[in-house]
């Protein structure tokens, strides 16, 4: 039998390819990150550097996740063409080792690190990546927008227990809970339109959004002024960011609770499922990344 100091051997050797790849790349995004961060605070007022460096620190983990394919494919390779200039892959084979004894540390180095990516590191970036908003927003003095606006704007249709309505806004900030520029459009529950809102701002509570100065507007009535208006929702404040909050700050854990009650407000859920879909197939990924890096590495 193979002494498993072997299998060790190999293990760390992958290990330690794929946590210099990703290491490398995050030093350059956190350098990347940091300039741009930089030419904000040139733009919008001066912060200190140890400001914009923990911003930078905290938004790194969203982005470095993405790459984490990318660094198990570059390391495995690098590993495996180190082992064979060593000629240790040619005494392995030569020791009776197969292809696939020898790669099996790397697959299970691989698919480890997709579930702890998965459950662990996932959560992590997306705390991570919340805090950061809500530090450049005190920094720079405006919304950290989660909203891609398109065209004009951005429209949300949603469903509660007065009747469906439209709405739509300028810009969303706290994963989509408070939103600016906002104009509504209400349904009865036989679907007719029964009024227009248009406010400044709009902030989601339980079960319905708290509309500061709004003017609303009904068919055959003069427009009336409200310091505070209601409007019904099934969202919650919990639950808002799938329909305007970033992806990039939603969890694995937090998905099929958003997806649950994205369907019952009748919003699209199709790229929450697409983006749980992806975190729970990371590992798999991951696995297939050294099987790829295998293949473009070894000879026949």
């Amino acid at each position: 039998m193979r002494p498993p100091i072997l299998e060790i051997y190999i293990a760390r050797r992958f290990l330690t390819g794929i946590a210099g790849t990703f290491l490398l790349c995050a030093v350059l995004i956190f350098m990347i990150d940091f300039v741009e961060l930089l030419r904000q605070a040139g733009k919008y007022g001066a912060q200190p550097a140890w400001k914009l460096a923990w911003i930078t620190l905290l938004r790194l983990p969203a982005y470095t996740e993405l790459l984490l394919a990318f660094a198990v494919l570059v390391g495995s390779i690098s590993t495996l063409i180190m082992l064979a200039r060593k000629s240790e892959l040619a005494v392995m084979r030569s020791g009776g080792m197969s292809v696939w004894q020898f790669l099996r540390p790397g697959l299970v180095v691989g698919l480890t690190l997709g579930v702890l990516a998965t459950a662990a590191y996932n959560p992590l970036a997306a705390y991570t990546r919340g805090v950061a908003e809500r530090l450049s927003t005190e920094a720079f003095g405006k919304e950290a927008n989660g909203l891609r606006l398109r065209g004009s704007g951005s429209w949300l249709r949603q469903d509660g227990i007065d009747g469906e309505s439209v709405i739509s806004a300028g810009n969303a900030s706290h994963k989509g809970s408070q939103l600016s520029d906002v104009t509504a459009f209400v349904f009865d529950p036989a679907g007719h339109f029964s009024e227009r809102i248009d406010a400044d701002k709009a902030e989601l509570r339980e079960g319905y959004w708290q509309i500061r100065d709004a003017m609303v507007t009904r068919l055959g009535e003069e427009p009336e002024k409200y310091e505070n208006y209601l409007l019904s929702t099934y969202l919650t404040p919990e639950r808002a960011a799938d329909a305007l909050g970033s992806m990039i700050s939603l969890s694995v854990w937090e998905l099929p609770g958003l997806i649950e009650v994205t369907e019952k407000a009748k919003l699209s859920t199709n790229p929450l499922k697409v983006q749980y879909a992806l975190l729970l197939s990371r590992p798999l990924l991951c696995l297939a990344m050294v099987l790829l890096a295998a293949t473009v590495s070894l000879r026949s």
